[in-house]
């Protein structure tokens, strides 16, 4: 029957790519859903991003990454997971949205925005990077305001308030101020985050220190207008002139996608899926989490060099209920 499928997997991000390189491998019957790009996640990185791994570690499937970097950029994690791809012929569905998994005894019955898909098992694997943490403040909503930084060039010469003190914040900062912006930083807690990449931590501190980018610490945006921003500092309440605020202050999962996919969240804040951590099952049985994902709000807890492990356990994981059901 068309649109069957043993495996139906939910992303095409690294973690997504290998599960179907294992799919592949077993002779199975699969299918990748991507609502956008090819790797959209890192598509939508910042274009000069380096990553903190090297590139062994952002291997997949033993298939080897080589950089001319000793750590790689966006355009060659993009070279290197469309070419195996593209070289292993992977069944990929892109620009296409799944709307809804419903389990129908033993099937799972899944709608996208194209047609409808039924599937023995099913992995999701979509990251966090579509929905970001707003701060919820009057003026957010402004056309001023964006909480992806794509590249500086159109920052020039422009009053920008950075907000955040993680690895994304931090990069957009000093590229901003290196290609002419005017860059102030607004950050909750007391310094640059203890995660910031470490070549270039001291960097950030060092331009705070001399002047050339201004930061105020233990403070917070509490109004955005078309031509200022109103900051709440510890030395009292701030009206700052303004042409852009970049608010990278992180992303979270699609809860509501899981909660609807019938997924049991943890009430503890943390809204960490319910899952088993041998096998990647979540409380549903046949229902597969893997990549970051797994980690809830928690989303520094994995990346793709700790969770490439999981294609590998939900694989054998199937391939074990399948050994047993012969």
């Amino acid at each position: 029957m068309k649109n069957t499928f043993d495996v139906l997997i939910i992303g095409a991000g690294p973690i997504g790519i290998n599960c179907a390189l294992e799919c592949k491998k077993r002779g199975w019957n699969y299918v990748v859903i991507e609502k956008g790009a090819l790797t959209n996640s890192l598509f939508n990185y910042p274009k000069n991003m380096t990553f903190f791994s090297t590139s062994e570690k952002l291997e997949i499937d033993e298939i080897p990454f080589i950089s001319n970097n000793p750590k790689p950029n966006r355009d060659e994690a993009l070279e290197y997971y469309r070419r195996v791809v593209t070289s292993n012929k992977l069944n990929i569905h892109l620009y296409e949205t799944v709307k809804h998994i419903e389990k129908e005894k033993e099937i799972f019955k899944v709608t996208t925005s194209k047609t409808e898909y039924l599937a023995k098992k099913v992995i999701i694997s979509t990251g966090f990077y579509d929905i970001p943490k707003l701060i919820n403040v009057p003026g957010e909503d402004l056309p001023k305001v964006t909480h992806y930084y794509k590249e500086a060039h159109n920052y020039s010469l422009q009053k920008v308030i950075v907000v955040g003190a993680s690895n994304s914040s931090v990069d957009a900062a000093l590229e901003i101020w290196r290609k002419g912006g005017d860059v102030t930083m607004v950050v909750r807690g007391e310094t640059i985050g203890e995660r910031v990449k470490y070549w270039v931590r001291p960097d950030i501190i060092n331009r705070i220190n001399e002047g050339s980018i201004k930061a105020y610490f233990n403070s917070e945006i509490t109004k955005i207008d078309s031509e200022t921003v109103e900051i709440k500092t510890p030395k009292g309440d701030l009206t700052l002139e303004n042409d852009y605020v970049v608010a990278l202050t992180g992303y979270v999962p699609d809860f509501n996608f899981l909660k609807q996919s019938h997924i049991a969240l943890s009430d503890d804040g943390r809204n960490i899926p319910n899952y088993n951590p041998e096998t990647m099952e979540s409380n549903i049985e046949g229902l597969y989490l893997a990549g970051v994902i797994c980690g809830g709000n928690e989303t520094h807890k994995w990346f793709i060099e700790n969770s490439r492990i999981h294609a590998k356990l939900i694989a054998e994981h199937i391939e074990s209920l399948n050994e047993s059901t012969k």
